[in-house]
């Protein structure tokens, strides 16, 4: 079983275009890694397929920025995400 590292929360949700705005709180995020996002009622694993800071795609993202990633599930403002290692 892979460890887990909180990274951050989700600040924004666009329900529209399933896009979880997520506040980085600690450590780093790049496209290929598999992030958890948990909440009440939120649960859920996917890979970081793209992700955006200003409407530009990026391949990589730390400590102190606001990201935008595409979900596979709802998200809902308050969620942690953490990052799956190992």
């Amino acid at each position: 079983m892979a460890d887990e590292v909180k990274i951050g929360h989700v600040s924004h949700y666009f329900g529209k275009i399933q896009v979880a705005a997520v506040e980085l709180t600690d450590g780093e995020l790049s496209v290929g890694d598999t992030i958890h996002i948990k909440g009440h009622t939120s649960d859920f694993t996917q890979q970081v397929e793209s992700m955006q800071i200003d409407k530009a795609n990026v391949d990589h993202a730390s400590k102190g920025q606001s990201i935008g990633i595409r979900v596979a599930e709802h998200a809902r403002v308050g969620d942690e995400v953490y990052k799956l290692t190992g």
